[in-house]
């Protein structure tokens, strides 16, 4: 892996002398930009870029409302890609071909995307982006800090060769480093700058992301969620587009579920700001049970049908079946500046 770097690197320089960072866009222009950058040459290029383009013949039945996908700013799908298993372009296309209407990005992971040859990444990335879903490194940045140093010229690389390679959004996680809260936000502004989302993952456990024993990250401990809070704030502040929550240390690898961190950063941060780790049927029902349908979600690429027919609201478990509920004049009448509006109902209605 380190044959990536240059191993006679220059003097390190610190990250706050970081360049001024290009405005961010909001999380619509990701979906717009991603429809814009529909390839010619893409598998998808000659027929329906997902189902949304498609006729539903089961569309006069009830089913939960839920924005469209390319003006969509909750609840929000991101899936794994490869990883676990391999996500090749035909399996992808496939997929979003029967199920891109639930699914708006796609997250690398591991920093799979760095052993892949250059002409198959980008097919794979074109592929997503013809869907109209954003492309995500996942948190290999921990990589590039850890063996650099924290040196800006070999970061700024992998950040130009992130956006050549047609990344939209840049993952920022720390789960097994050390970094000062302020270089951490000038890495952000630094990300913003090279054009690309910066997505900081933040999360109670100290050494997540690694597939840790339960036993192995209880020895390690956890932080106070205000320190989670405070620094997703900071990181808003700093230009983050949004927060992904670290679910170890939460609802993964734990003997009990730490629900009162999530009600925690529930009240504290702007849904539309923050996305929670739920790679498990049980953990995404239940964020979907205590916050909605409109939840955003990172799951993996296998459980796209079930979340899928979760939001809707057309099938569940015990505790969920015909019990998830939206309003689908709720962006028209009750929400400006976060509080209700009194309107009077309008005649489609």
């Amino acid at each position: 892996m380190r044959s990536h770097f240059d191993p006679l690197r220059p003097p390190p320089q610190t990250l706050r002398q970081h360049a001024r960072p290009l405005p961010l866009r909001s999380a619509r222009a990701l979906h717009s930009t991603a429809l814009r950058a529909r390839p010619a040459s893409s598998p998808s290029a000659s027929s329906s870029s997902s189902s949304s383009s498609s006729t539903h013949p089961f569309s006069f039945l009830p089913a939960n409302a839920l924005e469209p996908k390319a003006s969509r700013t909750k609840g929000i799908t991101e899936i794994r890609g490869p990883y676990y298993a391999p996500v090749t372009r035909t399996y992808l296309d496939e997929l979003l071909k029967d199920w891109g209407e639930y699914v708006d990005g796609i997250k690398f992971a591991g920093g799979a995307f760095s052993l892949m040859p250059e002409d198959r990444l980008r097919a794979l990335i074109d592929t997503a982006h013809s869907h109209g879903c954003y492309v995500s490194t996942g948190g290999f940045i921990e990589r590039v800090l850890s063996t650099s140093g924290g040196n800006k010229s070999v970061i700024s690389k992998y950040l130009t060769t992130c956006k050549n390679m047609g990344f939209d959004v840049l993952e920022i996680s720390s789960g097994f480093l050390s970094i000062p809260t302020d270089d951490w936000a000038s890495l952000i502004e630094f990300t913003a700058a090279h054009g690309l989302k910066p997505k900081p993952e933040v999360g109670i456990q100290w050494g997540a992301g690694g597939d840790a024993s339960v036993e192995e990250l209880e020895s390690a401990g956890t932080r106070d969620p205000k320190w989670l809070i405070d620094r997703a704030k900071a990181f808003i502040d700093a230009g983050a587009y949004m927060i992904m929550i670290e679910s170890e240390g939460i609802t993964e690898n734990v003997k009990n579920w730490r629900t009162d961190v999530i009600s925690a950063v529930t009240s504290a941060l702007p849904a539309e700001k923050i996305m929670f780790e739920a790679a498990d049927p049980e953990v995404f029902a239940y964020h979907i049970q205590n916050q909605g349908a409109r939840a955003n979600l990172f799951i993996d690429h296998s459980q796209v049908v079930q979340l899928a027919c979760l939001r809707r609201g057309i099938w569940g478990t015990g505790s969920t079946f015909a019990r998830v509920v939206t309003f689908e004049g709720a962006g028209e009448h009750f929400r400006k500046g976060g509080r209700a509006v009194h309107t009077e109902p309008s005649e489609k209605y």
